[in-house]
């Protein structure tokens, strides 16, 4: 009888802390996996690669690899076909212009589609973009072709266009 006691309570209290233990480690184990900073997931997504030899030639590809927290308006290589090839041959060499052009598609904390409103945005350029709703989310003339793409330090949000400060 004393034996069957002992068993028994080894087992009630032995299985839960397995289950504990064991679902701990699993949950972190798929965190891990799930998420990748922005960087990572712009890589990852294959349509990005323009954004990323420019965010390196920048400076910026550790910031946005590491820090916390961004949303980036992410032109596709596709929007930066559409730059005349000596003019973007130019911004890539010129580091200042192309910092402040980068800049400006990135903003403070993560924002997702549903928090969007009308009217300006901060960008960590320093100047407002503007941000429209109406026949689709659009921030200045670019449109927002695919939302809320997660990364563990920030959203993405891709755009049609490279935008461009004013002046």
């Amino acid at each position: 009888m004393l034996l069957k006691k002992a068993i028994f309570l080894g087992l009630a209290i032995g299985i839960p802390a397995m289950t504990l233990s064991c679902s701990g480690t699993q949950a972190s184990m798929y965190q891990k996996k799930a998420q990748a900073n922005i960087v990572e997931t712009a890589k990852k997504a294959g349509q990005f690669n323009t954004l990323l030899t420019a965010l390196k030639e920048a400076g910026l590809e550790g910031t946005l690899a590491t820090k916390c927290c961004f949303t980036v308006f992410a032109p596709t290589d596709e929007a930066f076909a559409k730059i005349p090839k000596k003019d973007l041959e130019a911004l890539l060499k010129d580091k200042e212009a192309l910092k402040k052009v980068l800049l400006y598609h990135v903003v403070e904390g993560k924002v997702y589609s549903k928090q969007l409103k009308e009217g300006d945005v901060k960008t960590l350029q320093g100047q407002n973009a503007k941000v429209t709703l109406k026949g689709g989310p659009k921030i200045n003339d670019a449109n927002i072709v695919k939302t809320d793409i997660e990364a563990s330090n920030g959203v993405i949000h891709v755009i049609d266009k490279v935008i461009l400060p004013p002046n």
